[in-house]
């Protein structure tokens, strides 16, 4: 190192720095995301107290999901308790339960799409 310089200093050009208003700009930004993230609280807060019910096999099946993504009731009709078709009524119950997580989960990203302008921000 030369005479006079310093380790990890360098002199600024003139006009540089935080001149110019940014810092403005900045905080302003700052805030409109955390009114954003507030809002975005909010609604996931109202989403998880939703509930969805949702039929397969004609309404033999029926399944309760919330918007917590938890499966909350099901509910058999006991003409569709088959012993010798045991895979029928998995299927059954396996769609009901997918087709209610879909519609939460659809839900959901419509509230926040409300939000967020289409953004695609991690939720």
């Amino acid at each position: 190192m030369g005479k006079g310089m310093k380790a990890g200093k360098k002199k600024r050009p003139e006009g540089g720095g935080a001149k110019g208003g940014f810092p403005g700009q900045q905080a302003q930004q700052m805030k409109q995301l955390q009114q954003m993230q507030a809002q975005m609280e909010a609604i996931q807060s109202e989403v998880e107290q939703k509930e969805i019910e949702v039929t397969a096999g004609g309404g033999a099946i029926a399944a309760k999901v919330n918007g917590k993504k938890e499966l909350v009731s099901l509910t058999i009709d006991p003409e569709v308790l088959d012993p010798a078709d045991p895979e029928m009524l998995q299927d059954l119950i396996v769609v009901a339960v997918n087709e209610g997580l879909r519609q939460i989960e659809e839900i959901s990203q419509s509230e926040m799409e409300k939000v967020t302008g289409g953004l695609n921000l991690p939720l």
